[in-house]
């Protein structure tokens, strides 16, 4: 039989009343709890004894519990796992025609700690806890059963593990990879470095918003700051754009988007340069230059909640130094995928800073991540992505 944990007296009606999550001070730590090893899966009761369900089990985060099943005494092997990918799959397939999405969003498809992308017959894979990391062959085996792909790739070097107590790696665990990855976004081929590049490679949670800006760019000058793999620059050359800069300050990612934009027959319109974006920004202005559209969609500012004051001012600082190079009537489009800022203080930045670059507007959009980004209904903070696309006057 599995262990049993049981909440302090009082401290289960979050579990019960949905939340998937249970926090160190809501457990009745006591010597055996503290010994049962990271990732053990356990059966979880109130106080009293009552059964609150099956969960992974970590002694030493402050997310010591991941809801597994409402049920006590539920077996979460490799039939289990496949059997909540197939419903994962199922989603996406209703939800896109080709297989380029993120096919497993952890908790918010019944998988804590498990993300799947998926770029055509290539998985990557991160397990960020530890319950995941312990049941890594069933995965891999469950992966197998229901998708079969060619190569399955673990990127399990994101700073979730280290918080879990889990080493980082990245290996090829199926097939051989040399070479960049093809995918597909919106009709637009695409390369990623699933091995190096970022996250998993490609960050598929910016479809919807690409679609939306490319939708604007017919005609137009349009510059992507933190352009890394071209995502906006290529797919506004595909729409029509007159000219698009894409500016990164990697190399390898530059290299990805000028090969993605020679895919898409666009090269002659988009150029690729490598620089700091906020560097870039000032001395652009000071040129007078404007654009039709600025795009700014920079990697997470606050990692940490105590990055979170400097996080605010770094959104502030480049929507002040973006909105000067908007033409009058142009647009602004500008994210945060910094699950430590909410919303409301990432709009107030984004407002903030048009008041200091003396710009006013209008919002005509404010945005997540796209549907393969699910969100766990009790768990809204990890609605990570906020974006939002402005008209300058």
């Amino acid at each position: 039989a599995p262990p049993a944990v049981a909440l302090r007296p009082g401290r289960h009606r979050r579990v019960r009343n949905g939340h998937p999550w249970i926090y160190a001070n809501e457990v009745d730590m006591t010597a055996e709890a503290k010994r049962i090893p990271a990732g053990t899966t356990v059966d979880l009761a109130t106080a009293d004894g009552d059964d609150l369900g099956t969960a992974f089990f970590n002694p030493h985060c402050l997310v010591v519990g991941r809801l597994l099943d409402t049920e006590p005494g539920a077996v979460f092997d490799r039939t289990a796992l496949a059997d909540r990918l197939r419903r994962a799959l199922a989603l996406r397939e209703r939800l896109f025609d080709a297989p380029y999405y993120r096919l497993v969003h952890a908790e918010a498809d019944g998988l804590p700690g498990l993300i799947v992308d998926r770029l055509g017959d290539v998985a990557v894979c991160q397990l960020n806890c530890a319950g995941m990391d312990r049941l890594r062959d069933q995965v891999l085996g469950a992966l197998d059963d229901v998708l079969r792909p060619a190569v399955v790739v673990l990127r399990n070097d994101g700073a979730g593990r280290a918080h879990e107590g889990l080493a980082g790696e990245v290996a090829v665990v199926r097939g051989r990879r040399d070479g960049p990855v093809a995918l597909e976004e919106n009709g637009c081929r695409f390369v990623a470095d699933v091995l190096a590049g970022q996250k998993t490679g490609w960050f598929f949670d910016q479809r919807r918003n690409r679609a939306a800006v490319a939708a604007l760019a017919a005609g137009a000058r349009v510059i992507d700051y933190f352009s890394y793999g071209g995502g906006f620059a290529v797919q506004a050359a595909v729409a029509g754009a007159a000219e698009v800069i894409g500016v990164d300050r990697s190399d390898p990612a530059l290299a990805l988007a000028e090969r993605s934009a020679e895919l898409n027959g666009v090269a002659d319109r988009c150029r690729f340069e490598r620089a700091n974006a906020f560097a870039d920004m000032q001395a652009r202005a000071a040129r007078a230059e404007t654009f039709d559209i600025v795009v700014a969609d920079p990697p997470a500012f606050a990692k940490s909640r105590k990055d979170l004051p400097a996080g605010l001012k770094g959104y502030r600082k480049m929507v002040r130094q973006a909105a000067p190079l908007v033409a009058p009537g142009g647009l602004l489009f500008v994210a945060s995928c910094s699950h430590n800022v909410t919303p409301d203080a990432f709009a107030t930045e984004v407002g903030r800073g048009l008041a200091r670059a003396g710009r006013g507007g209008r919002i005509l959009m404010t945005a997540g991540a796209g549907p393969d980004h699910p969100v766990h209904p009790f768990l809204p903070d990890t609605a990570y992505l906020k974006a939002m696309l402005l008209q300058l006057d």
